[in-house]
């Protein structure tokens, strides 16, 4: 798959990732955002509620009161005395679950009706006379009723409006509000804790309140408030403020049922990441492979193709007469046979470290005497393209357990390195220096070379990696060697790290456990 396909992919994914987040966040602000509005309702009309239960208690009571007084001084019934008759007239409030009683008085219809001695006449006579006298009556009835309601009501107004004029504090019984309320809200699904207050409603002075001390709900949020004796003067008013200490968290609950959303969403977000990750690095070591099966091919050829070339040659009747013809072809066989052994032998090398199938021969040796002997043998190919190296031996222990062929092999390609990746314009200079640090054994190789950048540096350990990509050939290899010598240097339980300034050249400083460590 393509590298701008991948990343486009990447892209939808991401956003589609960023959109879903943003939508899950407005749910979640539009579900609290609901959670708060049905909180408020369900409290406004509990609050309601309750005043309106007040007012009705403050009117039962008093309407009671007085009842109780009026039967005191009055006869109640449906009485005839002296000529009078006495009528009960009931009023009951349905809400109040209480009755009131009114006494009327009128002369009575055996007063006020004269003794008739009905005669014996055809009955359609006597039927008008009856019917006439009935209906007379009945409308007297009515407009004595009308005359003793307006007087009923005046009655009713006048106790009202006594009970009005009581201080506040007198006029609500707060065991009732306090159970009202509870009842109220649980009837409304609010079962949370809260506080309450009843204050004046024109200057705001507390008359009661549920008993905590710091409760100040004119300076609180979520509070909520409703007016008592709505009905009343403003002097007479008072106001219910509730407060809900938790109502925050009442609130944030509705956000716990997101938590699994949100959570299958960061796992799906992770795998996907884990999945492009996996994808690139994929990607990337196919590259490697390609890289380094192209440069194998390239390394390869050549030789093979001086063999052929020099195989043909020796074929020719005029080199068979020259024998120091014969003996230059002979060499440069020789010479590429070689080279294509030394290159089948590092990939063989590396893989067989790979399978942990190669053991190390580990024996105490003097690596100052090891490392000389290898700057000596490699003196010459420097000094052949115009360098120099220098040595400098000062460990005081130089003794450490190494692998004789596999360390060789390590310090032969650090340096061979520095003659690959020599600049043009200056001439190679190679510095080894070895030194003790306590518990340790250090080596140090410097080159002067083109340097390699912050970026590669942190690869250029990797197996196949190669700061030149590609096709391009300007440097031979396979990308092998850094990663082998890294392998060995590991297996010896030492490290290895390296330095480097883009066209000022590279350092390697390798560190091995002394003897007794």
């Amino acid at each position: 798959m393509k590298k701008k396909i991948i990343w486009i992919l990447s892209g939808i994914m991401g956003v589609s990732f960023v959109i879903l987040l943003i939508l899950q966040m407005g749910y979640i602000r539009e579900m609290n955002d609901m959670r708060r509005k049905q909180f408020e309702d369900a409290v406004t009309r509990s609050l309601y509620e309750v005043a309106h239960q007040l007012e009705l208690q403050e009117a039962k009571r008093y309407l009671e009161d007085d009842i109780r007084e009026m039967e005191l001084n009055s006869n109640f019934g449906d009485l005839s005395i002296g000529g009078m008759y006495t009528q009960t007239q009931s009023f009951t409030f349905q809400n109040g679950g209480f009755s009131y009683s009114q006494i009327i008085q009128g002369p009575s219809p055996s007063a006020t009706m004269p003794s008739l001695q009905i005669p014996n006449t055809p009955p359609e006579n006597g039927g008008n006379a009856i019917s006439d006298r009935s209906k007379s009556l009945q409308q007297k009835q009515l407009e004595h009723y009308l005359a003793n309601k307006s007087l009923v009501d005046e009655v009713i107004y006048t106790m009202l409006n006594t009970a009005s004029s009581r201080p506040l504090s007198q006029r609500i019984d707060w065991q009732f509000l306090a159970d009202e309320l509870t009842d109220q809200l649980k009837s409304n699904g609010i079962e949370i804790p809260f506080h309450w207050v009843v204050v004046t409603a024109n200057n705001g002075r507390v008359i009661r309140s549920c008993g905590c001390e710091d409760f100040n709900a004119s300076t609180l949020t979520n509070t909520w408030s409703q007016s008592v004796f709505r009905n009343d003067a403003p002097n007479r008013m008072g106001v219910i403020r509730v407060y809900f200490p938790t109502f925050d968290d009442y609130i944030s609950k509705s956000k716990g049922i997101m938590l699994p959303s949100f959570l299958f969403m960061a796992i799906l977000m992770i795998t996907f990441c884990f999945t492009l990750f996996i994808v690139l690095r994929q990607r990337k070591v196919t590259e490697i492979k390609n890289d380094f099966i192209n440069n194998m091919t390239h390394e390869f050829k050549t030789p093979i193709s001086t063999i052929s070339l020099a195989a043909q040659m020796l074929n020719d009747a005029s080199v068979a007469k020259s024998p120091q013809m014969f003996k230059h072809i002979s060499g440069v066989i020789n010479d590429e046979t070689k080279r294509l052994r030394f290159q089948v032998e590092k990939v063989l090398q590396m893989s067989m470290f790979e399978r942990q199938s190669n053991t190390m021969k580990l024996k105490e040796m003097d690596v100052d005497e090891l490392i000389n002997g290898v700057v000596n043998t490699f003196k010459l190919k420097v000094e052949n393209i115009g360098g120099s190296i220098d040595a400098r031996f000062e460990t005081e222990d130089p003794f450490a357990n190494v692998d004789e062929m596999h360390f060789t092999n390590v310090i032969f390609n650090l340096m061979d390195n520095a003659v690959k990746y020599k600049r043009e314009d200056v001439a190679l200079h190679l510095d080894v220096h070895t030194w003790n640090e306590p518990g340790k054994l250090m080596i140090a190789i410097a080159d002067n070379g083109v340097g390699i950048k912050k970026d590669d540096l942190k690869k250029i350990f990797e197996k196949f990696y190669r700061v030149h990509t590609g096709n391009r050939h300007d440097v031979k290899g396979f990308g092998l060697g850094l990663a082998y010598v890294k392998k060995v240097v590991l297996n010896h339980k030492g490290t290895i790290r390296a330095e480097s300034e883009l066209g000022q050249g590279t350092k390697f400083i390798i560190s091995l456990p002394k003897i007794d460590e």
